[in-house]
Protein backbone atom coordinates (compact mmCIF):
# COMPACT_ATOMS: atom_id res chain seq x y z
CA UNK A 1 0.00 0.00 0.00
CA UNK A 2 2.89 2.33 0.71
CA UNK A 3 4.56 2.16 -3.17
CA UNK A 4 0.76 3.10 -4.27
CA UNK A 5 0.60 5.72 -1.97
CA UNK A 6 4.07 7.19 -3.21
CA UNK A 7 3.04 6.49 -7.14
CA UNK A 8 -0.26 8.70 -5.91
CA UNK A 9 1.56 11.22 -4.30
CA UNK A 10 3.57 11.68 -7.26
CA UNK A 11 1.35 11.81 -9.65
CA UNK A 12 -0.73 14.40 -7.40
CA UNK A 13 2.02 16.49 -7.03
CA UNK A 14 2.59 16.48 -10.79
CA UNK A 15 -0.79 17.18 -11.42
CA UNK A 16 -0.56 20.61 -9.41
CA UNK A 17 2.40 21.85 -10.64
CA UNK A 18 1.28 21.74 -13.70
CA UNK A 19 -2.08 23.67 -12.68
CA UNK A 20 0.36 26.02 -11.35
CA UNK A 21 2.61 26.83 -14.89
CA UNK A 22 -1.19 26.49 -16.56
CA UNK A 23 -2.51 29.23 -14.10
CA UNK A 24 0.38 31.33 -14.35
CA UNK A 25 0.77 30.85 -18.21
CA UNK A 26 -1.82 29.24 -20.30
CA UNK A 27 0.86 27.53 -22.52
CA UNK A 28 3.09 26.26 -19.75
CA UNK A 29 1.13 22.62 -19.91
CA UNK A 30 3.77 20.33 -19.36
CA UNK A 31 1.88 17.42 -20.04
CA UNK A 32 0.26 19.04 -23.04
CA UNK A 33 4.55 19.72 -23.99
CA UNK A 34 5.44 16.47 -23.17
CA UNK A 35 2.73 14.15 -24.70
CA UNK A 36 1.19 16.46 -26.83
CA UNK A 37 1.05 14.11 -29.88
CA UNK A 38 -0.37 11.29 -28.14
CA UNK A 39 -4.18 12.45 -26.80
CA UNK A 40 -4.94 9.14 -25.64
CA UNK A 41 -1.97 8.98 -23.68
CA UNK A 42 -2.22 12.49 -22.40
CA UNK A 43 -6.08 11.79 -21.51
CA UNK A 44 -4.55 8.72 -19.51
CA UNK A 45 -1.94 10.67 -17.38
CA UNK A 46 -5.39 13.17 -16.49
CA UNK A 47 -7.43 10.64 -15.25
CA UNK A 48 -4.87 8.97 -13.28
CA UNK A 49 -4.03 12.26 -11.72
CA UNK A 50 -7.67 12.58 -10.91
CA UNK A 51 -7.78 8.76 -9.26
CA UNK A 52 -4.44 9.51 -7.32
CA UNK A 53 -6.03 12.64 -6.09
CA UNK A 54 -9.18 10.95 -5.18
CA UNK A 55 -7.17 8.02 -3.40
CA UNK A 56 -5.14 9.92 -1.26
CA UNK A 57 -8.13 11.92 -0.58
CA UNK A 58 -9.42 8.40 0.88
CA UNK A 59 -6.89 6.88 2.60
CA UNK A 60 -5.05 9.91 3.86
CA UNK A 61 -6.10 9.39 7.44
CA UNK A 62 -4.41 5.83 7.50
CA UNK A 63 -1.49 6.67 5.43
CA UNK A 64 -0.03 10.21 7.11
CA UNK A 65 2.13 9.68 9.81
CA UNK A 66 1.37 13.15 11.49
CA UNK A 67 -2.67 12.14 11.31
CA UNK A 68 -2.21 8.58 12.84
CA UNK A 69 -0.34 10.22 15.76
CA UNK A 70 -2.66 13.14 16.00
CA UNK A 71 -5.64 10.43 15.88
CA UNK A 72 -3.68 8.42 18.54
CA UNK A 73 -3.18 10.97 21.21
CA UNK A 74 -5.10 11.44 23.95
CA UNK A 75 -7.81 13.66 24.15
CA UNK A 76 -8.18 16.08 27.17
Amino acid sequence: MKVLHAIAFVLVFIGAVNWGLVGINESWNVVDLLLGRWDVVEKIVYILVGVSGLFLAITHRSECKHCVAKADAPTM
